[in-house]
């Protein structure tokens, strides 16, 4: 069993940068691949990025990539997002996923534990 508490929202202009963060209980949480997600009002919950166990690993959306990184510290049981040149599309609740394989790290079914999210929201 594996619990998720996400930080770090919260309300920024664009151009701005935000770090959330997720705390994962528990002792397996190097043995996991993490995600990150977002889900915008009205739309579906989409995927953002992923890494890998170890961290060597990672994964991006288009929408993100260059402006967003991912990274872990499997001592600390945390994984980070963070968020660089924030763009109002990018207000949305922003959720960390836990799976047990990184090689669908894309989809959402895969994923086993999830936190309750956080939410981000970008002024113009």
């Amino acid at each position: 069993q594996v619990q998720l508490v996400e930080s770090g929202g919260g309300l920024v202009q664009a151009g701005d940068s935000l770090r959330l963060s997720c705390a994962a209980s528990g002792r397996t949480f190097s043995s996991y691949a993490m995600g990150w997600f977002r889900q915008a009002p009205g739309k579906e919950r989409d995927f953002v990025a992923a890494i890998s166990t170890s961290g060597g690993r990672k994964d991006y959306a288009d929408s993100v990539k260059g402006r967003f990184t991912i990274s872990r510290d499997n001592a600390k049981n945390t994984v980070y997002l963070q968020m660089d040149s924030l763009k109002p599309e990018d207000t949305a609740v922003y959720s960390c996923a836990a799976a047990v394989s990184y090689g669908s790290r894309r989809r959402q079914d895969e994923y086993s534990y999830w936190g309750q999210g956080t939410q981000v929201t970008v002024s113009s």
